[in-house]
């Protein structure tokens, strides 16, 4: 660990302070305290962060792009309306729990840089996550769900994440004014529902949902549903965030208009049917490509 810091400082104390304050902030992220160690004492003058959890230093160096700053001015009608009332949940400090529906192309994923870089630009915190890393490359500042929350891989009814009130993730979420996670649809609803009990806890508003806070949801059930090993399709549904106590809270704002195929009208539907199973299928249960 130390060396990094050998190639920029010859004074042994000075490495050896340097990975010190790195250990402390790796032990600070999992709500642990260096002092409970054996290892040398930190030198505080050697703090140039003055003490703050490494996960709000990285999230409030993320730059916004200028580019994800002037996309609010390109949305449609559908993402204009949901960017604005996700915003104005944020404004009112009340929060809100929302799920964005759309098939694929319909710009989820532009309409969360556009929420991102607005939020941000402000001066607000904002945490962007994905189920799965493809998803969370894609938003910028993106993390997987897991690794964000410390959700546990098995995880059981009631669960909580894997974090203290302490720790830098949990300073995070109360600090953050946004929280956007993409493809839910893919997550077992009992890695939500472990976010919503730690989410009320640390903020101390046990009554809701997600303390209070705006959270968006986005995805599409229509792919991909969670993966519940050797599990029947009623165990898999059961598994999926529709069938959570949180859904009934959650406010539903749809995308329809595909973006990517908007100059073949009749492909856009064409792709609408085949995802919502309305479309014809032969005797093997195959859908017939037109000529």
């Amino acid at each position: 660990m130390s060396e990094d810091y050998r190639q920029i400082h010859t004074c042994p104390h000075i490495v050896e302070q340097k990975v010190l304050l790195d250990i402390r902030n790796m032990l600070q992220s999992m709500g642990k305290d260096i002092t409970l160690f054996p290892l040398p004492n930190i030198d505080e003058s050697h703090d140039t962060i003055d003490g703050e959890a490494r996960e709000i230093i990285e999230e409030s160096s993320i730059e916004v792009d200028i580019e994800h700053a002037s996309l609010a001015s390109s949305l449609n009608l559908e993402q204009k309306s949901t960017y604005d009332e996700i915003l104005s949940a944020i404004d009112s400090g009340n929060g809100g729990v929302f799920f964005v529906d759309g098939p694929g192309g319909t710009g989820k994923t532009f309409l969360y840089k556009a929420l991102l870089a607005k939020v941000r630009s402000e001066g607000k915190m904002a945490v962007a996550i994905a189920t799965s890393g493809v998803a969370a490359s894609i938003m910028p500042g993106g993390r997987t769900a897991h690794s964000r929350f410390k959700i546990p891989l098995n995880i059981d009814e009631g669960a909580t994440c894997s974090f203290t009130k302490q720790s830098g993730t949990a300073k995070l979420l109360r600090m953050a004014s946004l929280i956007i996670w993409d493809k839910a649809s893919m997550t077992k609803r009992q890695a939500v529902e472990a976010l919503d009990n730690s989410m009320r806890d640390i903020m101390g508003r046990h009554d809701l949902p997600f303390g209070g806070k705006t959270v968006v949801f986005g995805g599409d059930f229509r792919q991909v549903l969670p993966v519940v090993r050797k599990g029947t399709r009623p165990q898999i549904t059961d598994a999926t965030l529709r069938m959570s106590y949180l859904w009934e809270s959650m406010r539903q704002l749809k995308l329809i208009r595909n973006m990517r195929a908007q100059n073949d009208e009749w492909f856009a539907d064409f792709l609408l049917r085949v995802r919502n199973g309305t479309e014809e299928t032969g005797e093997d249960s195959n859908i017939c490509l037109p000529q």
